[in-house]
């Protein structure tokens, strides 16, 4: 694909550099990705196209820059901010410039306790930045859902389950220390080089909250790609690394209402990256089993 010409202007005036060519990465859903390449190297390019997002949070280029700058100040393997445009005048719609991680995405890992680790040790280091590392940080923590505008989905053959999860989010919310956190960390949003995770990407969504919001988006996603026992071997790694860290259900509950806000379908993130054989009946038997098991 070729970079219109406003794009590549904009690139060039920031970098100083020509670019040569772009190609267009996917397992994203919410925006687009390029993977430009310059005389000097590799760099990415998101361009915020999802004018409802947009609309919710205007602010996603500046909430995304300021995010790499907080990761930045870790040792931890994210993307540098090369530039920003927030309004689009210059590279065509709200982009962000930054560096290239080198890596893949793995969804289907050869050893599962190796996978497993690798992310939880990961994230637990992501939330090690803490709120004083992230002290001058605005964005804070919010649920997705109203609850009380939550219902127990038409699809699952276990609604007894789902009506106490429902009771439950409706009980007292849990006290939490705050932390930096991802708030969108699952299998497509980390590479690996081997056995060892290589980068952290797609930060538009980080702020202050509860390490726990982080832990349970994940283990939702590991649980409709890998079943209930995944999402658990997760769990049990991320409490060997975050030591400190108390396990609390509500952020799970919380976690899968968040995932089915609509009718529950395959990612398409996942199979655009290779993944085949699920199927939209295994997502809500595997949603249903993933309920049960932490209500």
């Amino acid at each position: 694909m070729d970079l219109n010409e406003k794009q590549k202007l904009w690139i060039e005036l920031k970098l100083g550099v020509a670019v040569k060519s772009m190609r267009k990465l996917y397992g994203g859903a919410s925006s687009l990705i390029f993977e430009v390449e310059t005389e000097k190297g590799h760099v990415i390019l998101r361009q915020f196209d999802n004018e409802e997002w947009l609309q919710e949070e205007p602010d996603l280029v500046s909430h995304e820059s300021a995010s790499l700058q907080i990761s930045s100040r870790s040792d931890l393997p994210t993307p540098l901010l090369l530039a920003a445009d927030e309004t689009g005048e210059g590279s065509g719609m709200p982009s962000v410039l930054m560096t290239k991680v080198e890596g893949k995405v793995v969804l289907e890992p050869d050893d599962f306790h190796v996978w497993t680790d690798g992310l939880a040790k990961t994230l637990s280091e992501i939330h090690r930045i803490g709120a004083i590392g992230a002290k001058d940080f605005s964005w804070k923590y919010a649920p997705y859902m109203n609850v009380e505008n939550l219902e127990i989905p038409e699809w699952t053959r276990k609604p007894d389950v789902w009506k106490s999860a429902l009771e439950r989010l409706h009980g007292a919310k849990p006290k939490y220390h705050e932390t930096f956190i991802h708030r969108d960390f699952h299998p497509a949003n980390v590479l690996w080089n081997g056995e060892k995770v290589s980068g952290i990407v797609d930060w538009p969504n980080a702020c202050l909250g509860p390490a726990g919001i982080d832990v349970g988006h994940c283990r939702v996603n590991l649980a409709l790609l890998h079943g209930v026992e995944i999402a658990d071997l997760f769990l049990e790694a991320y409490c060997r690394h975050a030591t400190e860290f108390i396990y609390d259900s509500y952020f799970d509950i919380a976690s899968i209402f968040d995932a089915i806000d609509g009718p529950i379908t395959v990612y398409k993130g996942w199979t655009d990256l290779g993944v085949v054989g699920l199927t939209d009946w295994m997502m809500e038997t595997r949603l249903d089993d993933f309920m049960e098991s932490v209500v």
